[in-house]
């Protein structure tokens, strides 16, 4: 019987470099992405039998592929786990990976687990085409395929139009909502490819970044060191031809990569014999309308900070999901307390990619690795999640 909530740390976290839409990593499978990040997170920590493992927890968005439906449970297989080591998938859209980071703290803190790996994995270059089963057998029309990279497929007409608006014309609602100029959007986007370059080559990411073997991708392949506000502005608007601000230089692109967190109690801290990165203190998730799904954050990380008895004056280190500048500026907006130039550091998912499994156990990742190098410090990871959601993580040390 669990008489108490028991503390949860991270130990470990690991990430691949991210690769571009048909990029580097196209002819990587994800559950073999999966494998990798999960040899390698267990590996950097040798004093742990991996026996020991109670659970093995990945995000994915897609799942229609190669990765079985089941991801976690193919990584724990192709990895060389035990074949005792489960594996679970769990999918919250574009924070699947903070998903089950935040499942993984669950089941510790409550005592059904000791030692979880959580993650997320993401190919949306081998995401593959799907097509509905015909409603009569050997029907004589063609048959429509749908794309499983991104966005909706196979809607139900039930569902209200605005409901279904796309991720980028979200974008442009946000902008609108907040008299969000197209200056501001690219002017944050070249902040973002800056930092994140900057970061790279005075390697911040050494500690985390796990090179995939036989692949040659040094760092995050979507970062664009020579981009500069002249050449963002010459981009069209990808979503409103008339008036649009949203363009693909101040967007997250599409993605491949995977990345993973060991979480522990403290029984399991000891037998890795390692000193933890940081403490989950707590998370949150929320929803909202759909349309306007890019503030997700906002009400998640109010949330979040609530419970951890902290507000955003105490936050040190924030890691935010860029799935478009506009929807980042909003959320700023919203909250009047934060100082933006704790956001995103080291850059955010303009330069350096959104696999959307992948992301949100990246962002977890990093903000531990941030907390670490510090020494001390409250740090927030949090996501927008599409048709209206958010979450948030809460991290301390």
């Amino acid at each position: 019987m669990n008489d108490r909530i028991r503390d949860v740390y991270v130990v470990d976290a690991v990430r691949t470099p991210v690769g571009k839409y048909g990029g580097a990593l196209a002819s990587v499978r994800p559950d073999d992405l999966a494998a990798h990040v999960v040899r390698s997170v267990v590996g950097r920590s040798p004093g742990l039998d991996p026996a020991l493992i109670d659970d093995v927890v990945f995000g994915n968005a897609n799942g229609a592929g190669e990765e079985n439906r089941n991801v976690a449970r193919m990584a724990v297989l192709l990895s060389g786990l035990p074949v005792t080591v489960p594996g679970l998938t769990v999918n919250r859209l574009c924070a699947s990976g903070l998903e089950a980071v935040v499942h993984a703290y669950r089941a510790i803190a409550l005592g059904d687990a000791s030692v979880v790996v959580a993650g997320g994995v993401e190919s949306m270059t081998r995401a593959p085409y799907v097509m509905p089963k015909p409603e009569r057998a050997f029907p004589a029309a063609h048959q429509q395929l749908y794309s499983t990279t991104l966005g909706w497929r196979m809607t139900n007409p039930a569902m209200p139009e605005r409901w279904t608006t796309s991720l980028g014309e979200g974008a442009e609602l946000i902008a609108d909502k907040y008299g969000i100029t197209r200056e501001q959007q690219d002017a944050y986007a070249l902040a973002s490819h800056r930092k994140a370059a900057r970061a790279w080559a005075e390697g911040a990411y050494a500690a985390e970044a796990v090179p995939v073997p036989g692949v040659e991708l040094p760092r995050d392949e979507t970062i664009r060191d020579n981009t500069s506000l002249e050449a963002l502005a010459r981009l069209k608007p990808a979503f409103r031809k008339d008036g649009g601000t949203v363009t693909a230089g101040n967007a997250s692109p599409l993605n491949d990569g995977a990345a993973a967190v060991l979480l522990c109690d403290e029984e399991g801290l000891r037998r890795t014999g390692r000193e933890p990165l940081a403490r989950v203190r707590a998370s949150a998730v929320t929803a909202l309308e759909p349309d306007l799904y890019g503030l997700g954050p906002v009400e998640a990380v109010r949330r979040a900070l609530a419970k951890a008895g902290r507000s955003l004056a105490d936050v040190t280190h924030f890691e935010l999901n860029e799935a478009y500048a506009a929807q980042v500026l909003g959320c700023f907006a919203e909250w009047p307390d934060l100082d933006p130039g704790i956001v995103n550091p080291r850059g955010g998912a303009i330069a350096i990619g959104h696999p959307l499994g992948c992301s949100g156990a990246r962002l977890a990742g990093a903000v531990a690795h941030q907390l670490a190098a510090a020494g001390s410090g409250t740090g927030l990871a949090a996501l927008c999640i599409g048709v209206g959601q958010g979450q948030a993580l809460v991290l301390e040390r």
